[in-house]
């Protein structure tokens, strides 16, 4: 299945008018928005609608029929209405974003663009979608209606295949917009007291609404709450230590008082924020504290970091866990699954989140506490030190469980990083500094440069954070091929490492330059480049991140000069390190390079599997440009050892790739000949029409399930 929907962790109630309407408006309209005020369900309803329209109406609603309370991630039978949507549905979380100003990259990383090219941001995503037809959904925009309104405007004008679904609080105001307003679930039918009954059930096990009085009980409370599936949800969280009959005296006794205060909110707002300010009351002094201090992060989170940003005072380190859980079983947080546990190898660890109404309360009382900045600033440091700790690991088996921690956290960085430029800009040059390898490699180049642009500008000190963010800024234009710019930058490092005199920054300094001197031609200056600095700084080859990458310019520069021989040895040599240490990026170019050498030495065998290697690792890493150059490098292997077809198909997925990170460049320069050469001699072999259609085949097909294919040793067809 093409694109990225959300998990859905819960049940699924009622809406059975509002899906047709969808249903009918996606197959019609192009831009169509679901308004209503927060907590009615919207982003529930545009997650099955998204689900319905990826997989087919039919088989979502046969799996919601066989298992209709189960979590699971909806949508593995075969699609029945897909080809409305041939290229995908793919979910945009906006509610991350503090500010307009990351909205592109996030839009741009939901649809897979990982554009490394100079081009302005909105001109790759135009034409990343321009012949593509898919359903792009943006959830919670109502914080960011003009910049939304006006991104919407520019895609739509340039992608006619694109639909886009939005959930927002308000309309994006487009001429070409369809306004469906989800409405509460009706109080007076079913559907709100399904949902109460499933979440309690879902709860503690078994109904309670087959005791006396219960079900009338909570049909009260439905009504109370007007059908709101959020205040629903709050309510039914609170069965078990109150049975449903207290439930409802309460929350009558609390409306009562609160229609004599004279309150002038929109009445389902005022409905809503009754039942969290109710919730909120319900919960101990600790609880409150802990909602409150939560209520900073933007993206989820795991025990760890809540117990550095929300410890201090009256809530002790050890009091966050019972606490954390005390609020999962109120349903003010939301448990989201597990991930990898890098920082303290314990396997997986669980993760959580708020949702957007109930963080904006946390948020709001934070406020009152006058909170808010400390713990902003706990934030931002808990995350510097995050990655701190995923930098220190670069050259560590920790490193593959760095890149997930980074992308995992990614909002919250960003959150970080924004708090710190406005509060410490030297720490957020840190900060920017620290990202840029793993933020180069997974694909945000954009944002890599914004940020270090800007904490450049704001911190003009002369010290190893400058420094950093400097060089990070010289290889993130590198890669986007901006030479000019790059080599002003390089020529200001190098000068920078010489005034200073230390040793690791000339290393720095060197690879950069290195980097510059291999993609624009120049192998032999990259070689002298870091022999210089790795001969000048006695110490162990490879005892830093930076003197690992000067050994690998090493490689890749004796390769492209043509001295296959010694390259093969110190590629060797490098390789074993690694595999010894478990880094994974440094071995992956190592495997290119081994590739690169069979190839030209006339072992294409040898060559295919280490192109092969080299994808599997790239795409643990999810490095779409190092993907792209190995699928090329596979397919001129192949065609090389006479399996045109499968040539074929993979220069086609290869071109794919290269289309999603929009660089002009197909790898290194002195490949460029020999790969055309192969290109030639697989379609020689298959005439054009059969090579043609093997490539379509490759180029057409979901990224990941073709290269899944490309790399199965056995796999002699395209």
């Amino acid at each position: 299945m093409k694109g990225h929907i959300p998990q859905e962790t819960t049940s699924f109630v009622g809406r059975t008018a509002e899906l047709a309407r969808l249903d009918m408006a996606l197959a019609h309209r192009r831009l169509i928005t679901l308004t209503g005020p927060g907590g009615v369900g919207k982003t529930r309803l545009a997650l099955r609608a998204a689900a319905r329209a990826s997989v087919g109406r039919v088989a979502v609603e046969v799996a919601a029929e066989q298992e209709p309370s189960a979590d699971r991630r909806i949508g593995s039978a075969e699609d029945t209405d897909s080809s409305r949507f041939p290229d995908g549905t793919w979910w945009a979380d906006l509610a991350t974003l503090d500010s307009p100003h990351l909205l592109l990259a996030t839009v741009s990383d939901a649809v897979d663009l990982a554009d490394h090219s100079p081009r302005m941001p909105v001109e790759a995503l135009c034409e990343w979608l321009a012949d593509k037809r898919l359903l792009l959904v943006l959830d919670s925009c109502e914080h960011l209606i003009e910049a939304c309104t006006h991104l919407v405007g520019e895609l739509l004008t340039a992608a006619p295949g694109l639909t886009v679904l939005a959930t927002s609080r308000r309309p994006l105001a487009s001429a070409v917009e369809e306004l469906i307003d989800v409405a509460p679930l009706s109080a007076e039918g079913q559907d709100a007291l399904a949902l109460f009954n499933q979440r309690v059930t879902g709860r503690l096990g078994h109904t309670p609404l087959a005791e006396p009085g219960a079900a009338e009980a909570a049909a009260t409370i439905c009504r109370r709450l007007e059908g709101i599936p959020l205040a629903i949800e709050l309510a039914a969280a609170q069965v078990g230590p109150a049975t449903v009959a207290d439930i409802a005296d309460r929350l009558g006794s609390r409306f009562d008082v609160l229609s004599r205060t004279g309150f002038v909110w929109p009445r389902r707002h005022q409905t809503l924020r009754t039942a969290i300010g109710w919730s909120h009351e319900l919960c101990t002094p600790q609880e409150r504290l802990l909602w409150a201090r939560l209520s900073v992060f933007r993206g989820a989170f795991d025990l760890a970091a809540a117990e550095a940003v929300a410890t201090g005072g009256p809530l002790r380190a050890a009091d966050v866990a019972p606490t954390l859980e005390r609020l999962v079983t109120q349903s003010v947080i939301i448990r989201t699954g597990t991930a990898d546990d890098a920082a303290s190898g314990a396997g997986h660890r669980e993760r959580y989140r708020m949702l957007d109404t109930i963080r904006e309360y946390g948020a709001e009382w934070l406020r009152e506490l006058g909170e808010s900045a400390a713990t902003a600033r706990r934030h931002a440091d808990y995350f510097t030190g995050l990655a701190r700790w995923a930098d220190a690991s670069w050259s560590s088996p920790g490193q593959l469980l760095g890149y997930r921690v980074i992308e995992d956290t990614h909002p919250d960085l960003r959150s970080a990083l924004d708090h710190l430029l406005v509060h410490d800009p030297a720490q957020a040059a840190e900060l920017a500094g620290l990202l840029v390898y793993f933020w180069t490699c997974c694909g945000h180049l954009k944002e890599a440069r914004s940020y270090l642009e800007r904490a450049l500008e704001l911190h003009t000190a002369q010290d190893r954070a400058r420094a950093r963010a400097l060089t990070g800024l010289g290889a993130t234009v590198t890669l986007q091929g901006d030479y000019a710019l790059a080599t002003e930058i390089s020529a200001e490092v190098e000068a920078a490492a010489e005034a200073g005199g230390d040793q690791e920054e000339r290393i720095a300094a060197a690879c950069l330059t290195g980097l510059l001197g291999l993609l624009m031609g120049q192998p032999r200056k990259a070689l002298d480049a870091v022999r210089a600095a790795l001969g000048a700084a006695p110490g162990f080859a490879f005892d830093s991140p930076d003197r690992l990458r000067c050994n690998l310019v090493e490689v890749l520069s004796l390769t492209a000069l043509g001295d296959f021989a010694e390259g093969r040895e110190r590629a060797l040599e490098l390789r074993e390190h690694c595999v010894r240490t478990g880094e994974v990026w440094t071995r992956s170019y190592l495997d290119y390079q081994l590739s690169v050498v069979a190839l030209f030495s006339g072992a294409p065998t040898e060559a295919i599997g280490y192109a092969r290697t080299m994808l599997e690792s790239k795409r643990l890493i999810g490095d779409a440009f190092g993907i792209a150059l190995g699928l090329d490098l596979l397919a001129a292997a192949l065609a090389a050892e006479g399996r045109a077809e499968q040539a074929a198909s993979v220069y086609g997925t290869g071109g794919a790739y290269w289309r999603s990170v929009g660089h002009p460049q197909r790898g290194a320069p002195e490949l460029q000949l020999v790969r055309e050469r192969c290109e030639e001699t697989a379609r020689a072999a298959l005439g054009d029409q059969a090579y043609a259609a093997a490539y379509t085949q490759g180029s057409t097909a979901h990224g990941p399930t073709a290269l899944a294919a490309a790399l199965q040793p056995d796999n002699h067809t395209a």
